[in-house]
């Protein structure tokens, strides 16, 4: 007699569904205490940046700051301009160009999505732009970034969540990177700067040095920067942090973009004659 095949149960799936879920969620609460100190507003940022460019978030959710100390950095999250070459509805068509979905990334629980630059209004931000990419490599890197927008991510791992509840786990520092690539399932894709990597890595531009020394050439010196580079080639293990150390994006500053001058300013309690008060 043929034995009944019948199909694997589902139950299981479906509550580490439910628990990758609710673990998602507490991650993302926001933490109490968060000031920006320099937030750029959305006009001024919607002018300065240009398609292909990453904007660094300084996060205030609970999976922000164990990222931030597992990177030893002030960024937890990235995201990529794209400028309008994203299709919009008709509603969206309608909307300023601050409200309109320009950048593409990925978070917790939702995956690939679209936001407005309005998102990070109150969030202190970096932008890092890509030296010298031409039109066509530019129009490949955003295609391909627009071709993974509404890729969900699946959050039954949930070991791999599990450790941002630690967030200053006594761990020696050249072992945090590690940790955010703990396990193998899609939560560090989906809470890692990964995919913004992978987009570059698809045109071939580089976001560490190279690890070889060449004349003229950015190269990692000692031992243990020329190893680490070596086992985070992968796009998998890029967090944040490298786009901002990276010698081959320019660190672009809305402030300066725009002719400042220090003459200009207005100090509180400055005396107009820069003279001293007698006493």
């Amino acid at each position: 007699m043929s034995a009944i095949i019948r199909p694997l149960s589902t139950s299981r799936d479906t509550l580490l569904d439910r628990l990758g879920s609710h673990v998602a969620a507490r991650l993302l609460k926001q933490t109490s205490g968060y000031e920006p100190y320099t937030p750029s507003d959305p006009q001024t940022l919607a002018r300065t940046l240009r398609p292909g460019d990453v904007l660094l978030v300084e996060g205030n959710q609970k999976v922000s700051a164990a990222i931030k100390y597992l990177t030893q950095s002030t960024w937890s999250h990235a995201a990529l301009f794209v400028g309008d070459e994203i299709p919009l509805t008709i509603d969206q068509a309608t909307l300023p160009a601050t409200e309109r979905p320009q950048l593409i990334e990925v978070n917790l629980g939702e995956g690939c999505v679209a936001v407005p630059l309005s998102k990070y209004r109150t969030y202190n931000t970096r932008i890092c732009r890509p030296v010298g990419l031409t039109p066509e490599d530019r129009d490949r890197l955003i295609a391909f970034l627009v071709s993974k927008l509404g890729l969900k991510y699946d959050l039954k791992n949930v070991l791999d969540m599990l450790r941002y509840f630690l967030p200053t786990p006594p761990v020696p520092v050249r072992w945090r990177r590690r940790m955010i690539a703990f396990g193998s399932g899609d939560p560090t894709r989906a809470i890692c700067s990964t995919l913004l990597a992978e987009a570059f890595g698809e045109i071939r531009y580089p976001i560490l040095p190279d690890v070889i020394r060449a004349p003229g050439r950015a190269a990692a010196t000692s031992t243990y920067s020329r190893a680490e580079i070596l086992h985070i080639r992968h796009h998998s293990l890029y967090t944040p942090r490298d786009f901002d150390l990276s010698p081959y994006f320019e660190i672009v500053k809305p402030t300066l973009e725009y002719g400042f001058d220090y003459k200009l300013l207005s100090w509180s309690g400055r005396q107009d004659d820069d003279t001293v008060p007698e006493k």
